[in-house]
């Protein structure tokens, strides 16, 4: 038998708790959702799909992240410290064939790395989607675009260094560049080895080498 007792805590209960929960490790949910959406994209990532993965439930989600949309902008955001590393190379003073080798070499490694689904998270991802999606897919965009501005920076600083012919289209290159990385992500996904990619990033290091001044 239970005995319920009126007392004033259950007449007046106390205001529930919002948001996560204290136990909630944000940044291991976080990395589980990342995982998801690399594996599924954007769209095709449901939410059964990400709570099963984060092992919490979809209030907690909201509550933490506030929409899946949110989500997966912070998700993106701990993607690209994965890459921190390779891409920074960018800033550091080493000439500019060693920092796009560099940059190219590593990008082969992260899109065929065992233990993460393969391939790019940014540089393929919300291509085509639904209307009601566009938000999402014009950030994703403007972070391809970032790398696109960061690699002709680099180029560019190469010319003023000297290492870069001075006639060079930073631009052109650039965009050349980044073709490369998105084709090698896009070939990770089907399946290119290791070796497969290094080649790739190889020809794409040559293509800048014949630039050097």
């Amino acid at each position: 038998m239970i005995v319920v007792k009126n007392s004033d805590d259950v007449k007046n209960p106390p205001a529930r708790r919002r948001g996560r929960p204290p136990a909630f490790d944000r940044e291991a949910v976080l990395a589980a959702a990342r995982e998801t959406f690399w594996a599924h994209g954007y769209e095709g990532a449901s939410i059964a799909d990400l709570t099963a993965a984060m092992g919490i439930t979809p209030q907690s989600l909201y509550a933490a992240f506030n929409s899946k949309a949110d989500l997966y902008r912070e998700a993106l955001q701990q993607y690209r410290t994965l890459g921190a590393n390779t891409f920074s190379a960018l800033a550091e003073p080493i000439d500019t064939l060693s920092a796009f080798e560099r940059i190219l070499r590593g990008s082969a490694a992260i899109f065929s790395a065992p233990g993460h689904p393969k391939g790019c998270m940014i540089s393929t991802a919300v291509l085509n989607c639904a209307s009601e999606n566009d938000a999402i897919a014009d950030h994703v965009a403007a972070l391809r675009r970032q790398s696109l501005d960061a690699f002709a920076a680099r180029i560019e600083r190469g010319i003023r260094e000297g290492d870069i012919r001075p006639e060079t289209n930073a631009r052109a290159l650039a965009r050349f560049l980044g073709a490369i990385v998105q084709g090698m992500s896009v070939q990770a996904r089907d399946g290119a080895s290791l070796e497969e990619l290094l080649d790739i990033a190889a020809l794409a290091t040559a293509e800048v080498a014949r630039h050097r001044a």
